[in-house]
């Protein structure tokens, strides 16, 4: 009797024992079928941003190219270059731009922009639906009057360079070449000063008072735009 006892009793503890290692099993399966799904969502989600990528860096070399291949000719006599990885062009002889001070464009310049722009405008053209913005970036030297403290050197500097991007936009934007662009330009292009922020430097470290002072068209492309939207759905 005992040993008939015993025997039902391991025969019920086997069982239970195998009831709970089924449990785990199937456990097990949910975890492993879980673990595909977010790793394929994940896979899918990765080759799409890398697919933005690609996008991003072919448009960028693109951009590039059609500026390089329109203006390469005229980059040295206008002492002018064109940055690959911001796709920033920047004049950087400041004495044929303004007047010291000043944030009239000097006529010069006023030349120089008559026949920049309207070309300029033409090899974004193919570009404009990556384009989220192009900025005319206007930049100083830290110097201001003897005797002024820094802060008020960047704060006036500020203004300087402010003014002289609005003064630009403004010229550019009633050029008679310009009209077939210019509601393209009203939510496109943007005048911004950033005084000394972002000054050039020599070899050694120290500020070029010269050729930080300069104007710049940066193009910046709508691909972070499109990053974000891809973020958030996921």
């Amino acid at each position: 009797m005992n040993k008939l006892l015993l025997t039902g009793a391991d025969e019920q503890e086997e069982n239970h024992w195998l009831s709970v290692s089924d449990l785990m099993a199937g456990l097990m399966m949910v975890f492993l079928f879980i673990s595909i799904a977010l790793m394929r969502n994940a896979f899918i989600e990765r080759d799409k941003i890398k697919q933005i990528a690609i996008a991003y860096q072919e448009n960028q070399v693109a951009i590039y190219d059609a500026l390089t291949s329109e203006f390469k000719e005229d980059l040295s006599q206008w002492d002018a270059g064109i940055d690959e990885n911001t796709l920033t062009f920047t004049f950087n002889a400041p004495e044929v731009l303004f007047e010291t001070g000043q944030i009239d464009l000097s006529p010069t310049y006023q030349a120089l922009l008559d026949e920049f722009f309207p070309r300029y405008m033409e090899v974004l053209k193919p570009f404009q639906s990556s384009i989220n913005e192009v900025r005319i970036e206007g930049h100083t030297s830290s110097d201001w009057n003897i005797g002024s403290s820094e802060e008020e050197a960047y704060f006036k500097n500020m203004k300087l360079s402010q003014g002289r991007t609005r003064a630009v936009l403004d010229y550019v934007y009633r050029l008679p070449s310009s009209a077939p662009f210019r509601q393209w330009i009203k939510f496109h292009l943007a005048a911004v000063g950033l005084s000394s922020s972002k000054p050039v430097l020599s070899l050694q470290g120290n500020e070029d008072k010269v050729r930080s002072r300069r104007v710049s068209f940066r193009v910046i492309t709508n691909s972070d735009i499109q990053i974000k939207r891809i973020l958030e759905e996921a």
